[in-house]
Protein backbone atom coordinates (compact mmCIF):
# COMPACT_ATOMS: atom_id res chain seq x y z
CA UNK A 1 0.00 0.00 0.00
CA UNK A 2 1.23 3.51 -0.84
CA UNK A 3 1.50 5.93 2.04
CA UNK A 4 -0.35 9.25 1.78
CA UNK A 5 2.89 11.23 2.08
CA UNK A 6 4.29 9.41 -0.95
CA UNK A 7 1.21 10.30 -3.03
CA UNK A 8 1.36 13.91 -1.88
CA UNK A 9 4.90 14.24 -3.13
CA UNK A 10 3.98 12.58 -6.45
CA UNK A 11 1.00 14.76 -7.44
CA UNK A 12 2.73 18.15 -7.37
CA UNK A 13 5.50 16.90 -9.64
CA UNK A 14 2.93 15.45 -12.05
CA UNK A 15 1.28 18.84 -12.56
CA UNK A 16 4.42 20.99 -12.41
CA UNK A 17 4.87 21.39 -16.21
CA UNK A 18 1.28 22.61 -16.53
CA UNK A 19 1.65 25.01 -13.63
CA UNK A 20 4.59 26.81 -15.24
CA UNK A 21 2.78 26.90 -18.59
CA UNK A 22 -0.18 28.64 -16.98
CA UNK A 23 2.11 31.10 -15.23
CA UNK A 24 3.89 31.97 -18.47
CA UNK A 25 0.58 32.37 -20.28
CA UNK A 26 -0.74 34.62 -17.52
CA UNK A 27 2.45 36.71 -17.68
CA UNK A 28 1.85 37.48 -21.36
CA UNK A 29 -1.88 38.08 -20.98
CA UNK A 30 -1.00 40.80 -18.46
CA UNK A 31 2.16 42.53 -19.71
CA UNK A 32 4.51 43.91 -17.06
CA UNK A 33 3.79 47.52 -16.24
CA UNK A 34 4.61 50.31 -13.84
CA UNK A 35 2.99 53.59 -12.92
CA UNK A 36 4.54 56.70 -11.44
CA UNK A 37 3.68 60.34 -10.95
CA UNK A 38 5.47 63.62 -11.27
CA UNK A 39 4.36 67.07 -10.25
CA UNK A 40 2.81 67.56 -13.71
CA UNK A 41 1.70 64.11 -14.92
CA UNK A 42 1.05 60.43 -14.36
CA UNK A 43 3.21 58.04 -16.37
CA UNK A 44 2.31 54.43 -17.17
CA UNK A 45 4.90 52.16 -18.82
CA UNK A 46 4.01 48.77 -20.28
CA UNK A 47 6.51 46.26 -21.70
CA UNK A 48 5.32 45.18 -25.16
CA UNK A 49 8.34 43.71 -26.96
CA UNK A 50 7.55 42.50 -30.45
CA UNK A 51 4.16 44.25 -30.60
CA UNK A 52 3.60 46.54 -33.57
CA UNK A 53 2.17 50.02 -32.95
CA UNK A 54 -0.77 49.31 -35.28
CA UNK A 55 -1.75 46.32 -33.10
CA UNK A 56 -2.23 48.45 -29.96
CA UNK A 57 -5.47 50.26 -29.05
CA UNK A 58 -5.55 52.79 -26.20
CA UNK A 59 -8.81 54.26 -24.90
CA UNK A 60 -9.66 56.61 -22.04
CA UNK A 61 -13.17 56.49 -20.64
CA UNK A 62 -14.71 57.37 -17.28
CA UNK A 63 -11.34 57.74 -15.57
CA UNK A 64 -9.88 54.48 -16.88
CA UNK A 65 -7.07 54.02 -19.43
CA UNK A 66 -7.40 50.69 -21.25
CA UNK A 67 -4.65 49.23 -23.43
CA UNK A 68 -5.58 46.33 -25.71
CA UNK A 69 -3.44 44.68 -28.31
CA UNK A 70 -2.09 41.56 -29.88
CA UNK A 71 1.35 40.11 -30.40
CA UNK A 72 1.10 38.27 -33.68
CA UNK A 73 3.15 35.21 -34.48
CA UNK A 74 5.64 35.32 -37.29
CA UNK A 75 4.84 33.43 -40.46
CA UNK A 76 6.44 30.02 -40.59
CA UNK A 77 8.83 29.43 -43.46
CA UNK A 78 8.33 26.39 -45.64
CA UNK A 79 10.79 23.68 -44.80
CA UNK A 80 11.26 24.79 -41.17
CA UNK A 81 10.82 22.19 -38.47
CA UNK A 82 10.21 23.63 -35.00
CA UNK A 83 11.37 21.67 -31.98
CA UNK A 84 10.10 24.06 -29.34
CA UNK A 85 9.14 27.70 -28.88
CA UNK A 86 9.01 29.61 -25.60
CA UNK A 87 7.71 32.77 -27.23
CA UNK A 88 4.15 33.83 -26.46
CA UNK A 89 1.65 35.31 -28.88
CA UNK A 90 -1.92 36.45 -28.54
CA UNK A 91 -4.19 39.19 -27.28
CA UNK A 92 -3.71 41.15 -24.07
CA UNK A 93 -5.52 43.90 -22.17
CA UNK A 94 -4.65 46.11 -19.20
CA UNK A 95 -6.73 48.80 -17.51
CA UNK A 96 -5.57 51.52 -15.14
CA UNK A 97 -7.86 53.74 -13.04
CA UNK A 98 -6.75 57.36 -13.17
CA UNK A 99 -6.67 59.71 -10.18
CA UNK A 100 -9.28 62.48 -10.01
CA UNK A 101 -6.84 65.20 -11.15
CA UNK A 102 -5.88 63.40 -14.40
CA UNK A 103 -6.59 65.34 -17.60
CA UNK A 104 -8.22 62.65 -19.76
CA UNK A 105 -8.42 64.98 -22.77
CA UNK A 106 -4.63 65.32 -23.06
CA UNK A 107 -3.39 61.72 -22.82
CA UNK A 108 -0.36 60.94 -25.01
CA UNK A 109 1.36 57.66 -25.86
CA UNK A 110 4.70 56.63 -27.35
CA UNK A 111 6.05 53.18 -28.27
CA UNK A 112 9.84 53.03 -28.17
CA UNK A 113 12.16 50.01 -27.88
CA UNK A 114 9.26 47.71 -26.93
CA UNK A 115 8.01 49.93 -24.10
CA UNK A 116 4.69 51.77 -24.37
CA UNK A 117 4.74 55.00 -22.36
CA UNK A 118 1.40 56.67 -21.62
CA UNK A 119 1.56 60.17 -20.19
CA UNK A 120 -1.51 61.66 -18.53
CA UNK A 121 -1.12 65.31 -17.54
CA UNK A 122 -2.50 66.48 -14.22
CA UNK A 123 -5.18 69.16 -14.26
CA UNK A 124 -3.57 72.21 -12.77
CA UNK A 125 -5.93 73.87 -10.31
CA UNK A 126 -6.85 77.43 -11.09
CA UNK A 127 -5.58 79.85 -8.48
CA UNK A 128 -8.47 81.35 -6.54
CA UNK A 129 -9.60 84.60 -8.09
CA UNK A 130 -9.28 87.66 -5.95
CA UNK A 131 -12.58 89.37 -5.28
CA UNK A 132 -13.17 92.65 -3.57
CA UNK A 133 -15.92 92.46 -0.97
CA UNK A 134 -18.08 95.53 -0.59
CA UNK A 135 -19.09 96.60 2.89
CA UNK A 136 -22.72 97.65 3.32
CA UNK A 137 -23.46 100.66 5.44
CA UNK A 138 -25.67 99.78 8.30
Amino acid sequence: MVEKSELSSFWPSLYEPFRSFGARLAEWLTPASEAASTEDAYVIKIELPGVDEKDIDITVENGVVTVKGEKKSEKEEKGETWYFSERQYGAFARSFRLPADADEAKVQAELKDGVLTITVPRVQPEPPASKKVEIKKG
